[in-house]
């Protein structure tokens, strides 16, 4: 399907079609009087060079009148001197001569003082095809005013092998399609200007490690990766209608078994394959019979012929190669009809050509200028500002601003002065911006002088051109480029240079591919740096593992710059960079639908990203404002914030007992617990208590309420080998479907609980037994401190949390039973088909406890967005102040954030790093002692570190749609995201 889509949108007008009579009738008269060595001539083609001297027009009259040679190839010389040997070359043959040209990237691959185009891997960056056309008829257009009927191009290896001696830039790039598209537009623009167009090198040598120049490469594939990778190209240019192939000299043993011979010569190859499977009708080209390749193969010229061959490109000896046709005939290992057939098919291409009589004279005078046409050269500029391609822009650090907190910006240009002058100046006219220049191979106190001068920049620009190879030293210098600011490099030099700087452009912000060092080129460069002019290049080779093929960021003009990145707080934006890899990896993995990674440092956000959407059913993006059911952020987020305040207040102190507040406590082995206990967890009370259980009728459940199988009455999953009874009921007049006076306690859609539930858990903790280990994370804890602030404020715990801090503060999205405000698509759905309530939960709590206290709990129950989360903490590392505005004593911000335990990691409410056991920690192995926060088992997590002024908050819906999966925890996604934070602080300024 892919092929025949291609094939639809890109079928060309073929030059060459099925001889019509007056063709036939043409070749006829021809034929008729060509002796058979003329006719074995018309096969050859021979090369000589463009210079107008003595020896050369001899040898093209030689070849034109004496071994009557079927066409010519230039190379090396002048567009004038090209065309004065081609008329003469002309005037002297019996046949017109098929005049050939080996213009991968147009003339300048052969000829000087022409119009210089970019090289394939260039223009396989850009992702304009009409582009690539026009380009080929502009070729074209050249090569008519040099007389030129062929073009051995475009060349449709794809280049899957980063070591590839001889095509590497010669392709459009390694993805087969990509290569596929560009192959068949330059082909289409060559052959629209009435030039052949040659696909090359047929089966492929774009996965080769040698040069077939000086020996014979080999594809070691087998025929399904070559009919998917190496052939796909020729099969698209055959289907769009393109007339020639080139045949390579590489081995293929997937169709030729003789490992000694070259697909050029192997009739399983061009008559089986070729001709054959993939039905090519046009004419058939040899590469170069002069290369190593194939010349160590004994009687290459005539196996050559033999094989399916229609011309052979016989370059620098075609007498030698003539003799040898002649001989074969002699022998009887060619026969007149083999050679009568291939004389016909190129006697026909001539035709179809327009080589039916003598050419007309061309004019030499003003070829140069015709050729070098101004449309010509905007077009070479326009290719090369369309390949641009910018790799990377972490933290949009382009387009650059001038203010980059005050600190400016430095261009450090590598190598020799003149090579980028041009694109130092375009920078220069952008402002005050310092130039440096490091020549390759300075000293090391050169390079350690040149660091330090960086360091005061708040913005590097790396510019690398004129080179195609860096020593270790200069390498390593740019690895250890360890600068106070984002860096960008700018490349002047083909993709091939890459590879080896990976390890430093893995720490670069930016990375702009530029491909060549043209003039026009730097300062379009530029102008794309500072958003004047656009990039939308798509890489075509993969630079390491770093860059994959089709990456690049469009750089759209007139963006507005970001003034303030990461490094501007201390953080390396390029580690940070990588958390973009961590979340994605979760997502793929189904960790989560979506997720929001929210960054603070010194109260201003470095990092700010939402990713996925809102469910597996609703592809809604997440968004900054959605809500998340924070679960127990709400402990430290909504609770916490409470009992610091009564604190601050002197309405309670941490070592009163719970139950001088609640008499349901006295009397009991709960009597002596105190404040201070159940902010550290250390109470004994269980981990939490089910109870639902007291709510549902145990008549209505058929056998276990859970078991480890699906069965008529077990149909709900809540865990990988656990279903609950489905169609259970609740106690009688325990919940109603609308809400009454005896039913206010919300519990979900359609369910209302009767508010004497409340007094049912409370007893049912008071009653629970205590655990011998009196450490335990218990969310009881936090019910009875919702308890309590509530006896003393004598106001509910949402509404005395949002008078006193999230109403001042502003945070208008962080609150209880969210859908009393907010739609459901502004809420992150947070389960599919909860066991209790037999329904998808969206905007109520998860938790059950919280549920069943109405969605307000002192464990749960509270939806917010990260923004709103980050604020909360950012006021407590503030020492209680959030816009100017005090909520709470420094002091007792103090006091709540650095008390810990001394029998658990745990604080005053806060969880904390675990840094003696770090596996059993709830955060990143280089996380200080004194970080303070939270995480909960919705999916979401809250860390503040004081020593680097940091806020991290991490907020998703993992439990949905499957409320088993543990993929977030099992993949060590927050913690990861937590020690990028702490990898990319400057460990010299933040002094953890």
């Amino acid at each position: 399907m892919m092929a025949g889509h291609l094939h639809a949108q890109n079928k060309v007008q073929p030059l060459l079609t099925t001889p019509d009579a007056r063709c036939t009738q043409w070749v006829d008269s021809v034929m008729a009087e060509l002796s058979l060595p003329e006719r074995a001539g018309q096969l050859l083609m021979a090369a000589v060079p463009a210079q107008m001297d003595k020896v050369t027009k001899k040898q093209v009259r030689d070849l034109a009148k004496k071994y009557k040679i079927g066409g010519l190839l230039f190379a090396q010389g002048t567009a004038e001197e090209q065309v004065m040997l081609t008329n003469l070359a002309q005037k002297t043959s019996k046949v017109p001569l098929l005049i050939g040209f080996d213009g991968e990237w147009g003339l300048s691959m052969r000829l000087k003082n022409v119009p210089d185009f970019p090289r394939n891997a260039a223009l396989g960056c850009i992702t304009d095809n009409q582009m690539i056309e026009n380009y080929g008829r502009e070729v074209a257009r050249e090569l008519k005013e040099l007389g030129v009927h062929v073009n051995f191009a475009p060349v449709a290896d794809v280049n899957t092998n980063p070591l590839n001696p001889v095509i590497n830039v010669r392709s459009f790039g390694e993805d087969p399609v990509w290569v596929a598209e560009k192959v068949v537009a330059y082909g289409r623009g060559l052959e629209s200007g009435g030039v052949l167009a040659v696909v090359k090198h047929f089966p492929g040598h774009g996965d080769t490690d040698l040069d077939s120049h000086r020996t014979l490469p080999v594809l070691r594939h087998d025929k399904e990766r070559m009919d998917s990778v190496e052939l796909y190209p020729f099969r698209e240019a055959i289907r769009a209608g393109l007339g020639g192939v080139m045949v390579g000299h590489l081995q293929a043993p997937a169709y030729e078994k003789n490992a000694h011979l070259p697909s050029s010569l192997s009739a399983a190859v061009i008559t089986d394959l070729l001709k054959g499977q993939m039905g090519f009708g046009g004419l058939v080209f040899s590469d170069a019979l002069d290369m190593r390749g194939v010349t160590r193969v004994p009687g290459y010229v005539v196996k050559a012929l033999k094989a399916g061959n229609d011309v052979l490109l016989v370059q620098y000896d075609a007498p030698k190669a003539w003799l040898e046709v002649m001989e074969a005939i002699k022998s009887g290992e060619l026969t007149e009809e083999e050679i009568n057939e291939r004389c016909r098919k190129v006697l026909e291409c001539k035709y179809q050509l327009g080589l039916r009589s003598k050419p007309e004279k061309l004019q030499v005078s003003g070829v140069g200028f015709r050729i070098r046409s101004e449309e010509a050269r905007n077009l070479a500029a326009s290719l090369r500002n369309k390949s641009v391609t910018v790799l990377n822009n972490y933290f949009n650090m382009l387009p650059l601003s001038t203010d980059a907190k005050g600190r400016g910006i430095a261009v450090l240009s590598m190598g020799e002065k003149t090579v980028d002058s041009t694109f130092v100046a375009a920078m220069q006219g952008h402002g005050a911006i310092d130039c440096f220049r490091l020549p390759w191979d300075a000293s090391e106190a050169a390079k350690k002088e040149m660091q330090q001068k960086l360091n005061a920049y708040g913005r590097v620009v790396v510019s690398i051109a004129g080179v195609n190879y860096v020593s270790d030293a200069d390498v390593d210098f740019l690895k250890n480029l360890e600068l106070q600011a984002p860096l960008a490099y700018v490349f002047f030099t083909p993709y091939r240079l890459l590879p080896i700087l990976t390890p430093a452009l893995a720490k670069a912000n930016a990375v702009v591919l530029a491909h060549s060092a043209e003039n026009d080129l730097q300062q379009h460069v530029a102008g794309v740096l500072f958003g004047e002019e656009a990039a939308n290049g798509r890489l075509s080779m993969s630079i390491g593992n770093l860059f994959p093929k089709g990456t690049g960021c469009d750089m759209v003009p007139g963006t507005k710059p970001v003034t303030a990145m990461p490094d501007d707080y201390g953080m390396k934006s390029y580690v940070l960079q990588s958390i973009d890899g961590i979340v994605h990896k979760g997502l793929e993995a189904g960790a989560y639908p979506g997720c929001r990674v929210l960054i603070w440092k010194d109260g201003n956000a470095v990092y700010d990203k939402s990713y996925g959407s809102h469910s597996v059913k609703d592809s809604t993006a997440v968004r900054t404002t959605d809500l998340f059911d924070v679960g127990a952020l709400t402990k430290t987020t909504a609770t916490l914030l409470a009992v610091m305040k009564l604190y601050d207040e002197g309405k309670l102190k941490l070592d009163d007992k719970a139950s001088s507040y609640l008499s349901i406590l006295r009397g009991t082995n709960k009597r002596n617990i105190t404040i201070r206990q159940l902010l550290m967890h250390e109470s004994g009370l269980p981990p939490y208590i089910r109870f639902y259980m007291e709510a549902i009728d145990p008549n209505s459940v058929h056998g276990p309420y859970a078991q480890s199988w699906k069965d008529e009455w077990h149909q709900t999953q809540v865990s990988e080998h656990s279903y609950y009874c489905s169609n259970f009921k609740f106690k009688r007049g325990l919940m109603t479907a609308q809400q009454d006076k005896t039913h206010t306690l919300h519990v979900a859609e359609g369910m209302w609980l009767n508010n004497s539930f409340k007094n049912t858990i409370l007893r049912t903790i008071a009653r629970s037994s205590l655990e011998t280990n009196r450490s335990v994370d218990s969310d009881l804890d936090f019910i009875l401190l919702q308890q309590i602030v509530e006896h003393i404020t004598q106001l509910p715990l949402d509404l005395y949390v949002a008078k006193e801090f999230y109403a001042p503060m502003g945070l208008q999205r962080t609150l209880f039973r969210p859908l009393e405000k907010f739609q459901k698509s502004e809420i992150m759905p947070t389960a599919s088909n909860d066991f209790l309530r037999r329904q998808d939960l969206c905007g109520y709590v998860h938790d059950e406890a919280a549920a069943f206290l109405g969605g307000v709990a002192g464990h749960a129950g509270l939806f917010s967005t990260a923004s709103e989360i980050a604020a909360v903490y950012q006021m407590l590392l503030d020492g209680g102040t959030w816009n100017g505005k005090r909520f709470l004593s420094e002091e007792t911000c103090r006091l709540f954030t650095t008390e810990k335990s001394l029998v658990s990691r745990r604080g005053l409410g806060f969880d904390k790093p675990d840094v003696s056991i770090v596996k059993r920690s709830p955060c990143a192995p280089s996380a200080p002692e004194a970080v303070y926060g939270h995480s909960s088992f919705t999916g979401c997590c809250v860390w503040t570190d004081p020593g680097s002024r940091t806020v991290y908050v991490f907020l998703s819906n993992r439990l949905c749609p499957d409320v088993w999966n543990t993929k977030l925890g099992d993949m060590d996604i927050m913690t990861d995201i937590q020690e990028l934070i702490f990898q990319s602080l400057n460990q010299k300024k933040e002094n953890l």
